[in-house]
Formats: C-alpha cells, structure tokens, sequence
C-alpha cells in the first residue's frame, strides 16, 4: 500500500513537473532549430560583403608601415617595459620589432616562453614541459594557424605562447577541453567544433522540437480526459 500510494504520489508530481518544463523545453527547441537553420556567416550578414582586394596597410613617412612590407596589421603593445610592434603580413607571416627603433626582435625560444608563462600565470612554475607547434600544425585546443609555445602546467592547463608575437595567446584548462568536447556533442560536429548549421544538427533539432510538441499535446489531453471522466 504505502508502495502504491508512493508511485501515484510520483506520477502526480511528474504530470506536474511535466507542465512546468514543458513549455521551456518547447521554447528552448524551437529558439535552437530557428538558430540553427541558418550558417552565422549568413546571420552577422556576411554573404551581403562584396568581395575587395586586400590592401598593405601604408602609413607615409613610417618605417615599419611602408608600402613594400606588404602589411595587413601593425599593433602596438607593452612588453618587459619597451613598446613592441607585432606586425602581420597579407600572406599571414608575423614578426615583432621594437617600436621605437625597427628593430626586429627574435623570436621567443622555450626558455623565454617558460618564463613568460611563470611570470603572467598563477601556478605557471610548474611548467612540465615546453613544446613548439608550427602554423601549420597546432593542436586541437588551439586551432589557430599561428606557431605556438606550448607551455603544459602540472594541472592539465595548456598555456599557449605565440613564437613570433610574444604574447599568451591561449589558455586552455582542462574545464576548457571537457567544455569544448560538450560544445561539439552539442552542435554535433566533434572534427571542427565549429560548424553551427549543418544538415544533422537541423534534422535532430526539428525532430525533438516535434515530440515535445507531441508530448505537450497528449499530456493536455490526457488531463482533459481525465476530467470528463470525472
């Protein structure tokens, strides 16, 4: 008896719960299968850009901005007390010079990289170990085609340096690669973790909007049975 009187208990609080979540769950799967039916490029508007051909950045008079550097970018930071350039070419090689006198600076080698870390990260002394990733190749929780330090911390933290910017350029904690493998389950696109639209993700969306729909539908008529019977 007290069983019994136990499982109607939970089914009354369940058909209760039910229409508390329902409608959210109905609100959160249509909102998700409207933001998904559309490629981001496509919703910032993107498509609409005409195409031009990229121009060097050219500053007269300047040095470090002529015509013949063949510029993208030139930005100007603070590091270890001087104003340091990092300058990016139109085909994406970067280098960094002294601001104030062109110099170029040499690239940051492993022990440069360590003590960087070391010194702008809390618990960056305990660095493992350090090792160099070319453009071409960097790793997953990095993905960006830039040459990379990676500094690994005795907690599993990853602390990216860029070789010719001298910068951190990425930190990723182990909270951040469980964070980044949810985000692909949930856009369903583990190999990139990027695409936000595509055909399967559309497909699933519809298909859960759809039973809860359902399922809203039946639990509303079931009550109303319910009370014609009684």
């Amino acid at each position: 008896m007290a069983s019994t009187s136990l499982m109607r208990s939970l089914a009354k609080w369940h058909v209760w719960l039910g229409w508390l979540v329902g409608v959210p769950i109905v609100m959160w799967l249509a909102t998700g299968l409207l933001m998904v039916s559309r490629p981001i490029e496509e919703v910032r508007g993107e498509h609409l850009k005409r195409e031009t051909p990229a121009q060097p950045l050219a500053i007269p008079g300047s040095t470090l901005a002529a015509p013949e550097a063949s510029l993208k970018e030139m930005r100007v930071t603070m590091q270890d007390g001087r104003a340091v350039a990092i300058l990016t070419t139109l085909d994406g090689a970067v280098s960094r010079v002294d601001f104030a006198t062109g110099a170029a600076l040499d690239p940051l080698d492993a022990s440069d990289a360590r003590a960087l870390v070391a010194k702008r990260i809390i618990g960056g002394a305990a660095a493992e170990r350090v090792t160099l990733f070319p453009a071409d190749s960097t790793p997953f929780d990095f993905r960006r085609p830039l040459a990379v330090w990676q500094v690994a911390l005795a907690d599993g933290t990853n602390v990216y340096v860029g070789r010719d910017t001298g910068e951190i350029e990425a930190v990723r904690t182990r909270w951040w690669r469980a964070f980044d493998f949810a985000w692909g389950l949930h856009i369903m696109d583990l190999s990139e973790r990027e695409d936000t639209s595509h055909p399967v993700l559309i497909i699933f969306a519809a298909l859960g909007l759809t039973g809860a729909v359902i399922g809203c539908v039946l639990m509303f008529h079931r009550r109303r049975t319910r009370a014609d019977l009684r």
